[in-house]
């Protein structure tokens, strides 16, 4: 058993390195909120990390609720992940410097800005969805229409990380 959750664990980090973007939820009162944002991932420090601007309310949200859902989805293939976790905010100078590139010139000039925090999460447990790929998983499901059985589309796993 702990052979599979390390193999599903992996097949975790796996499905998000090659996703890239996730839907960071958070909480706003009793209201949910979620935005896309690109993921930079850290493994041996298992943790997921986003660059994120001070002037936006996620942190404020994060800041009275740090509970967060992480949801990766590469629907032309078929494949999701969604993470739940724990999220701080920091002020990171070296940290932002390290994982500021292009992407990030697109919200602001340079890794000097002031308002570039660092949010970081570290995941409690995932949930992954992973299928051979749309093609395939809609003529399996039409085969199972057909029989009068469920299709066999792939893994799902829940995963504690």
């Amino acid at each position: 058993m702990a052979n599979d959750n390390a193999g599903n664990v992996d097949r975790v980090w796996d499905l998000m390195k090659k996703i890239g973007f996730a839907m960071l939820v958070t909480r706003d009162g009793d209201k949910l909120r979620a935005r896309p944002m690109s993921a930079y991932l850290d493994r041996d420090a298992n943790t997921i990390l986003f660059l994120t601007d001070a002037r936006r309310h996620k942190d404020e949200e994060i800041a009275l609720n740090p509970s967060v859902n992480l949801s990766f989805a590469d629907a032309g293939s078929q494949k999701y992940v969604s993470l739940t976790g724990t999220a701080v905010v920091s002020n990171d100078r070296a940290k932002i410097k390290e994982l500021f590139s292009t992407p990030a010139k697109a919200w602001w000039d340079s890794a000097e800005d002031p308002n570039i925090r660092v949010l970081k999460v570290t995941p409690d447990d995932a949930e992954f969805w992973d299928s051979p790929g749309t093609v395939i998983s809609y003529v399996k499901m039409a085969a199972a229409a057909v029989t009068n059985t469920r299709p066999d589309i792939g893994e799902n796993r829940k995963v504690s990380m």
